[in-house]
């Protein structure tokens, strides 16, 4: 029996923003007060824009799509369809309680994801998210409470990037962002997207998913002594 932690996965499918920040909210206050365990929350977004705690007034969206205000670090970005959105609320234990690497390890899933499709991610200097050659892929913004995370990571699989048009998406040139999609033959959705996610998170932090539940005994029939005839 492995003493790694579990995490457990929850999808969301696509939730309104505001709907997913209140379970965000429930499963942090949850886990701080030990009544639940780590947790990945996993969802896309109608289209929204969230200003992080570094966006500066001159880059925060004037009109057109939503925009709400989070706490997260970072700046303003974009959710909408076609992007795999995750929100890992871990407990970090003592020797990983240091902001700077969580970042780092949550670009390393993103990268580790990325090459499952022969699509090499990086890094830049100075700056949080993940990078295909010139590009930006993945945004990152995270919040901790306690030493419990929350709030994450956004992946643009097949996301519109005419949405990011109109402001500074993490203070940067619109025309920087890139999607998946442009860069290796990806299948409709994010569900496989999502796997990956949770496969190299768990990878990355250590964790194992929970055992599937028992499977159902199937139901007694109502006529056991009856022989069975083949059919004509």
């Amino acid at each position: 029996m492995s003493d790694a932690p579990l995490l457990e996965v929850r999808r969301l499918g696509t939730c309104d923003y505001a709907e997913a920040h209140r379970v965000q909210q429930e499963v942090l206050e949850a886990r701080i007060a030990g009544e639940a365990p780590d947790t990945l929350l996993l969802c896309q977004h109608p289209a929204v824009i969230t200003i992080g705690r570094g966006t500066p007034p001159e880059d925060r969206p004037s009109a057109g799509v939503p925009v709400v205000e989070v706490e997260r670090g970072g700046e303003a970005t974009y959710h909408g369809p076609g992007q795999a959105v995750a929100y890992p609320i871990l407990a970090l234990p003592e020797g990983r309680r240091d902001l700077h690497r969580y970042l780092r390890d949550l670009e390393e899933v993103v990268i580790r994801v990325l090459s499952e499709f022969e699509v090499e991610g990086s890094r830049r200097e100075g700056l949080t998210g993940v990078w295909i050659g010139d590009r930006k892929v993945a945004s990152i913004g995270v919040a901790v409470r306690r030493w419990v995370t929350w709030h994450g990571l956004a992946l643009n699989v097949h996301t519109d990037l005419a949405a990011f048009g109109g402001f500074s998406p993490c203070g940067l040139d619109p025309a920087v962002m890139t999607r998946l999609a442009d860069h290796a033959e990806m299948p409709p959705g994010t569900t496989l997207v999502e796997v990956l996610l949770v496969k190299h998170l768990c990878e990355v932090f250590g964790f194992e998913l929970p055992p599937p539940p028992p499977l159902a005994s199937p139901e007694p029939s109502p006529f056991p002594d009856l022989p069975i005839f083949p059919g004509h």
